[in-house]
């Protein structure tokens, strides 16, 4: 292997699922299903939110903050692999690998923070109704969303930079579909103990303690539901907050499998098909939670399409 300064790098091999090519085209078609209805279904609710004045509260302003970052999150990687899916040259420019590295770094951790950020609105909601409407003001959600978005951009700038400065070895192979730092790790001519150790401890900051801050968050959630008298009562507010409770776990899920567990001889393949769930999956899952199983969201639609149709006459 040659070690090569990165100026003179032009592009990666991303081999993906090379190596099993009868995956390629059904993988071909999941993915531009999936990336459809994920474009679809959060500029849905992105759009929904920002037009019906009955859902301009703290929780779908959030939410609105959710689907633009999955929005990206989508756009920044599936386009590229439906690429090389369908090219004999599966590769991506040192530019594009930058720009999806850095991208991606900063969507995972700003998730991470919104996340535990919509827990928050949800525990002041259910826990201090009464003063829901002062605590979650619009100064204060504005703050907390640019929070979580400037914190999981700052993360990116340093994870992608310390990655970025190691020196590469040829041949540049990336034995993934996309650019993430533990795949670019392994193509590094030096030792990247430092720079694991650095990846666990950022790993631990922007997933253990968020998830710590929502387990809180719902352990008082739950407390206070309990003490409500009627059933439907606690139907109502334990249904506001199951859709976030699913989204939560969707993503910690994979993403602590992903980022927190030892590696193992088959830590590659899982590598891939994690990343596969929560960079695709989870957010084309996302909308349909909140839609599905959200009454305020399906009725704002109903307005909305009624609303075109009489313009349209």
């Amino acid at each position: 292997m040659n070690w090569v300064n990165e100026s003179t790098i032009q592009e990666f091999i991303l081999l993906g699922f090379s190596d099993r090519p009868w995956l390629e085209f059904p993988l071909f078609v999941i993915f531009l299903i999936s990336y459809i209805v994920t474009i679809f279904g959060n500029l849905t609710i992105i759009l929904v939110s920002r037009l019906d004045s009955k859902l301009h509260t703290p929780m779908y302003f959030f939410l609105t903050n959710l689907s633009l970052l999955d929005l990206c999150y989508t756009t920044c990687t599936v386009p590229q692999m439906l690429v090389n899916l369908c090219s004999n040259r599966k590769v991506i420019s040192y530019g594009g690998c930058v720009a999806q590295l850095f991208i991606f770094l900063a969507l995972g951790a700003t998730e991470c923070l919104l996340l535990a950020v919509m827990s928050l609105d949800r525990f002041v909601a259910i826990c201090r109704p009464l003063h829901y409407s002062v605590l979650m003001h619009q100064r204060l959600c504005l703050q907390l969303a640019a929070a979580s978005w400037i914190t999981g951009f700052g993360n990116s700038v340093w994870l992608s930079t310390l990655t970025l400065q190691l020196p590469l070895c040829d041949p540049y192979v990336i034995d993934h579909f996309l650019c993430e730092v533990p795949a670019l790790l392994k193509l590094s001519c030096v030792d990247t103990t430092a720079n694991e150790a650095e990846l666990f401890l950022v790993s631990v900051l922007f997933h253990l303690i968020p998830l710590t801050l929502i387990l809180t968050s719902y352990a008082f959630i739950v407390q206070a539901v309990l003490r409500i008298q009627s059933a439907e009562g606690r139907q109502k507010a334990f249904g506001t907050c199951g859709s976030h409770l699913i989204v939560v776990s969707l993503f910690y899920g994979t993403a602590t499998s992903m980022y927190l567990q030892p590696p193992s001889p088959s830590s590659k393949d899982r590598g891939k098909m994690v990343s596969l769930f929560y960079g695709i999956i989870a957010p084309m899952l996302n909308p349909l939670i909140y839609t599905l199983r959200s009454k305020e969201v399906k009725e704002a639609f109903k307005r909305l399409a009624a609303r075109v149709f009489l313009i349209k006459r």
